[in-house]
């Protein structure tokens, strides 16, 4: 079952391409890897789908509930964790993580403290005195805290030690398998191929490939893009400088 579908998303930032007919599926319970280079499309198609920005063209479906005309619904089942995280600076994490869970319902505090306790977070600091690292902990714990039915996910572990980029990737492959779906941003292949389920390649606002992992840790297998012109092999950094 497709729980995140989109179909020919396109956008456009005045002359310049946004995306261009983006298209993939998040079934249930799966993590779907969303890789490409810095300005590649990933964070412009994330924010179509949260209704951020709105798309030139296509459309794009999250439960079946259409993400411009439906947004606020998806919010109640959709956790979400920025790239560039920014909340209020005087406000705790105690206090953000219930601020963030209100949109869920029902309470969510022994939740949020496991996943503080997990991510070694102090709860009673203030935003503005955590770390870069800190912050995005701080924007997981918000977005996992609920258990949602949907995770989105933009280049999550940025700021993260290898420990904690552990951790966030053991917890969600837990949520996968209670039935999460998850959509990850990534310019890291590496962590792409050891934690998800597909992948689906963006360059310069366009899918090139989706693929399953399975596919991808064979050594000498080759992945044929959308249109079947051109090949790629998963070791071949071709995202570097976006060219």
């Amino acid at each position: 079952m497709d729980i995140i579908q989109v179909t020919n998303l396109k956008k456009y930032y005045g002359k310049h391409l946004g995306i261009e007919n983006v298209s993939f599926s998040v079934k249930k319970g799966e993590i779907l890897g969303f890789v490409g280079p810095n300005g590649a499309g990933k964070s412009t198609t994330i924010r179509i789908l949260l209704n951020f920005i709105f798309p030139n063209g296509g459309n794009a479906t999250i439960c079946g509930k259409d993400v411009v005309k439906e947004s606020h619904e998806i919010k109640k089942f959709t956790g979400y964790v920025p790239s560039d995280v920014r909340f209020y600076g005087d406000m705790t994490v105690k206090e953000l993580i219930r601020v963030s869970n209100d949109f869920y319902d029902g309470s969510h505090d022994k939740e949020a403290e496991r996943l503080c306790n997990l991510f070694e977070l102090n709860n009673s600091k203030k935003f503005y005195e955590l770390s870069t690292g800190n912050k995005k902990k701080a924007a997981i714990i918000c977005a996992l805290a609920a258990k949602p039915k949907v995770l989105i996910l933009d280049e999550p572990t940025n700021g993260l030690d290898p420990m904690m980029q552990k951790r966030l990737f053991a917890e969600l492959k837990n949520q996968s398998a209670n039935g999460a779906s998850i959509l990850l941003s990534s310019h890291n292949l590496g962590e792409v191929q050891e934690y998800c389920h597909r992948v689906a390649f963006i360059k310069q606002g366009k899918i090139l490939a989706i693929t399953d992992l399975k596919e991808m840790r064979h050594p000498h297998k080759i992945i044929t893009t959308i249109g079947g012109k051109d090949i790629i092999h998963p070791s071949m950094e071709f995202w570097n400088k976006g060219k």
